[in-house]
């Protein structure tokens, strides 16, 4: 881990969801000093019987801990931020998990936080919820969002070392705002597509039937239309500019495909579907070449931040992070095309 200073860190999750869940079992599993914190005092008790420390008060979760993951809902993210800075040293690093990063950045930064808040946004989940739901292994291999700035580059090395050591994920630096334009195409459109497609069979005449033939396709196109109705429009209402204005460019697509099927244009019916063919592919069989860069560990690090936002805008991913004296060295992953142009 970057911080190998200090030691291992002492960490605190404040909700314990699927996410915050998932994120405190892979701590205790990893052997990390764990505190956790929920509201819920059934889940407390939970998370008790798991051997695993769970103060009633917040402020005593959070107190003298290195790391606080903020993992509660969206609308409670602000408040609990303000509340957890209070309560911890002003040395300890705070992220969350949120699914839009534009309002809490700008949040954090109108608070004066941004030196030790570090935006953050694990591309995980199911559509179960709660701590009964969490896997420890959720994480391994997966997309981990952070959103570095100058100010706050100390606590953006640690926790990247930190989500990759521990918890197996590939760290993608991002701007708040290039997080929200992707990820509504990634993430939040498909909660709509998911959501429209079971929604129009529940209104059907034909909805017994449907589901008695429901195989594959249906289950995988509507999996996410499983998921808590309140955390899904959340998320949506959080990042709805983002998202109206890419549902046009999939509605435009879904519009040609109309049109081939009335104009009995097979060639352009083909060529359509072979093109979201061909992106399928490319989403299990990316070409990746590594790429190490180093700066100096301290002075002005606009320059290292440069260069994490344009690897994570070009696709790119970090899998690893080390400060060694003066230096802090980064091993990057791009995609061949982005490489070489």
């Amino acid at each position: 881990m970057v911080d190998s200073s200090r030691g291992r860190p002492r960490v605190a999750v404040v909700g314990t969801g699927l996410i915050g869940g998932s994120v405190l079992l892979r701590l205790h599993e990893a052997g990390l000093d764990v505190a956790g914190w929920d509201p819920d005092r059934a889940t407390r008790a939970d998370g008790r019987a798991r051997g695993i420390t769970f103060p009633d008060d917040l402020g005593g979760a959070v107190r003298d801990r290195d790391v606080v993951f903020l993992c509660g809902p969206l609308p409670s993210l602000p408040e609990t931020l303000l509340t957890v800075a209070k309560h911890a040293g002003d040395g300890c690093v705070l992220t969350d998990v949120g699914s839009t990063k534009g309002a809490v950045a700008a949040f954090a930064g109108a608070n004066g936080l941004t030196d030790r808040f570090v935006p953050g946004h694990p591309m995980a989940g199911t559509e179960r919820s709660g701590l009964a739901a969490a896997v420890p292994a959720l994480f391994e291999g997966g997309a981990w969002v952070l959103c570095p700035a100058a100010e706050g580059i100390g606590p953006f090395r640690m926790l990247s070392g930190l989500i990759v050591d521990v918890f197996a994920a590939r760290v993608v630096p991002m701007s708040p705002a290039v997080h929200d334009s992707v990820v509504a195409l990634s993430s939040h459109i498909p909660h709509l597509l998911a959501g429209s497609l079971a929604g129009a069979v529940a209104k059907s005449d034909l909805r017994d039937a449907v589901l008695g033939l429901a195989a594959g396709s249906f289950r995988d196109g509507t999996r996410v239309a499983g998921t808590p109705a309140r955390r899904t429009a959340d998320m949506l209402f959080d990042n709805r500019e983002q998202v109206v204005r890419q549902l046009g460019q999939v509605a435009a697509f879904l519009d040609g495909l109309a049109s081939a099927l009335r104009d009995q244009d097979i060639d352009a019916l083909v060529g359509h579907i072979e093109g979201a063919r061909d992106l399928r592919t490319v989403l299990f069989d990316r070409d990746l070449l590594a790429h190490r860069q180093e700066f100096p560990a301290d002075g002005d690090h606009r320059a290292e931040v440069e260069f994490l936002l344009e690897l994570g805008a070009a696709g790119g991913h970090l899998t690893g992070c080390r400060v060694d004296g003066d230096r802090v060295a980064y091993t990057g992953h791009l995609p061949a095309t982005a490489h070489s142009a």
